[in-house]
């Protein structure tokens, strides 16, 4: 069996790294933890009271978990994730889509889960020196801002690497959090360039460890876990007497939340899993390539984490469909057309929660409702991954590009073309051929460029129980190796 988390334990630096946590205050969560707030010793939920959400502040691990309050300052924890349920005034459809929102995790996204799934395994085992090593973060934007945050939390240097084309917030946030930024040619969808730097960081400073979330582990099992747990709190909390799961659904990206639609297999017998990606960019769809404007996942390639034996459905979709979302959301016009149309004022104040990916992932939501002739007891889930807050400039752009004004008319063309005309074009139910023809596409980027074993990407297909079945049982190890962390530190002891 494949080994996917190392867990070997370096005694003489995990010593360094207890020492750095000790100077620091440092007290690592629990996947445990993470997914129910509720096993919060009460002095750590006592001194978050006194914390804001964004702060700099250790205390703020504690916040990497669906579940905190709807406050950016001091907030509590809740027992059901902060979501939203778009009506079919919004979405035409008949089914009920509901949306889990990320803008209430510190940085506003919920890629500081990931992140923290990643370095803290390393971190507990002492294979990451914190003294030493650098942690460097390749991502297409909020993955790297995660994993700055994080690092900068747990006592540790971090390198973040995004494409130039990114949002300008992101790049305005980077400066102050992590030691260094590396910006790279192209935009969202040119990932091999982000890999390229990565190479070159590696052959050229000998302090270098890399996380990268399209091959990291951690990156599952976080989301399985945690993103899986949150998701079935929103989906208990929102389903009627008669209503049945249909499914979930998910922007590629890393591949990483599709394992929190895994998870949902497993508690819902029958339910669904659908991958999005841009259909500028069709690499799962038809091999395409090309650039895209959804901010958030990635391409051009298949993520080495993907299972592709889980995935039901590839949906693409159309980034202006997107970006026409993100202004009906969150342009003051939009939303007054929004409330003509009868959507609740509350609702309709909570759709700023819905960044460009997760509008992306709303749009694949109504497709599926569509092919599939999905009815009022359906259900389908997903998530918002980040909010507008990181897309100001963007608006601002598409305002000046697009004549300098967005009325209420131009709401209601956004509204009729590309909400409720999204149409059930550029989606591919998958067979088991189809699937193990977007799993051999990992061959490309993984073995001949990456260095990986083709040996193990046979085993991903041939063997999907034994390889893919054990990520799970990792969030115990894990745990145990944390709660000895934090006894040898003694800050929590001593809080």
């Amino acid at each position: 069996m494949y080994e996917l988390i190392d867990l070997t334990v370096n005694d003489e630096q995990l010593k360094k790294t207890v020492e750095r946590a000790k100077e620091r205050n440092i007290v690592i969560p629990t996947f445990a933890q993470m997914k129910d707030p509720n096993l919060l010793p009460d002095k750590v939920k006592a001194k978050l009271a006194e914390v804001g959400l964004w702060d700099l502040n250790p205390l703020n691990l504690f916040r990497v978990t669906w579940k905190n309050e709807a406050n950016p300052e001091g907030g509590g924890f809740v027992d059901v994730p902060n979501y939203i349920e778009l009506p079919k005034a919004i979405t035409g459809v008949d089914a009920k889509i509901i949306a889990m929102a990320g803008k209430y995790f510190p940085t506003g996204s919920h890629k500081v889960g990931p992140s923290v799934g990643c370095l803290v395994p390393r971190l507990v085992t002492g294979q990451f020196d914190p003294t030493y090593h650098q942690a460097v973060w390749p991502s297409t934007g909020n993955y790297c801002r995660g994993g700055a945050f994080d690092a900068n939390l747990l006592g540790c240097e971090s390198i973040a690497i995004l494409p130039e084309e990114m949002s300008q917030e992101r790049f305005d946030w980077l400066k102050d959090v992590a030691g260094e930024v590396i910006a790279t040619p192209g935009c969202e969808s040119n990932v091999k360039e982000i890999y390229d730097k990565t190479w070159e960081l590696i052959e050229t400073r000998d302090n270098v460890m890399i996380f990268n979330q399209f091959a990291e582990f951690g990156n599952c099992l976080w989301h399985y876990t945690v993103t899986g747990d949150g998701l079935k709190c929103m989906i208990d909390d929102a389903m009627g007497e008669n209503d049945k799961f249909f499914g979930s659904c998910f922007t590629s990206g890393s591949a990483g939340t599709t394992h929190a639609g895994e998870y949902l297999k497993t508690v819902y017998p029958g339910a669904k899993l659908a991958v999005g990606e841009a259909t500028q960019c069709p690499t799962l769809l038809n091999n395409g390539f090309g650039g895209h404007r959804i901010e958030g996942i990635g391409d051009k390639h298949v993520p080495w984490i993907h299972n592709l034996r889980a995935t039901d459905m590839i949906v693409a979709i159309d980034d202006e469909d997107s970006l026409a979302m993100l202004r009906l959301f969150n342009e003051p016009a939009g939303q007054e057309y929004l409330k003509s149309q009868g959507v609740d004022a509350d609702l309709v104040a909570k759709l700023s929660w819905v960044g460009i990916s997760s509008a992306a992932n709303i749009a694949m939501a109504i497709k599926m409702a569509k092919y599939y002739e999905l009815g009022e007891n359906d259900v389908i889930a997903t998530v918002l991954t980040d909010s507008a807050e990181m897309y100001g400039s963007r608006l601002a752009e598409m305002k000046e590009e697009r004549g300098g004004k967005y009325d209420v008319q131009d709401a209601a063309i956004d509204h009729a073309a590309n909400v409720l005309g999204l149409k059930t074009d550029e989606m591919e139910e998958l067979t088991y051929l189809t699937r193990k023809r977007i799993h051999n596409l990992k061959y490309y980027t993984w073995i001949e460029q990456q260095a990986k074993d083709v040996e193990e990407l046979n085993a991903q297909w041939y063997n999907p129980e034994e390889y893919w079945g054990q990520i799970p049982a990792y969030a115990d190890k894990i745990d145990a190796l944390i709660n000895k962390f934090n006894d040898m530190t003694g800050v929590l002891e001593n809080m």
